[in-house]
């Protein structure tokens, strides 16, 4: 029975992520190509958590939660990119 489930859980991940890669490609804006790698991100992290709970191993938590983690720390880069045009700034503020 898990198995099953796990199956067409994976499936439908799967076609997530490649609606949200046409999305990427295709994408009519750059925000929404920004937005479209997150959520592959985030699928890929769901996938593997499917991954984790099919073959009854912890060892893929760890992978998880280390991709989701380098994840949102993309999608902050990117977003402060798009709105300053630049992530790291060299100016400091002086009180």
């Amino acid at each position: 029975m898990i198995e099953t489930t796990c199956s067409i859980m994976l499936s439908g991940i799967t076609l997530s992520i490649v609606l949200s890669g046409y999305r990427v490609i295709r994408g009519p804006s750059v925000p929404d190509q920004v937005v479209a790698l997150d959520n592959i991100a985030i699928n890929l992290v769901a996938a593997i958590i499917v991954v984790s709970i099919r073959t009854a191993s912890a060892l893929y938590i760890d992978v998880a939660l280390v991709l989701a983690i380098l994840s949102f720390l993309s999608t902050v880069a990117a977003a402060r990119y798009l709105l300053v045009g630049t992530v790291i700034d060299g100016h400091t503020t002086d009180s």
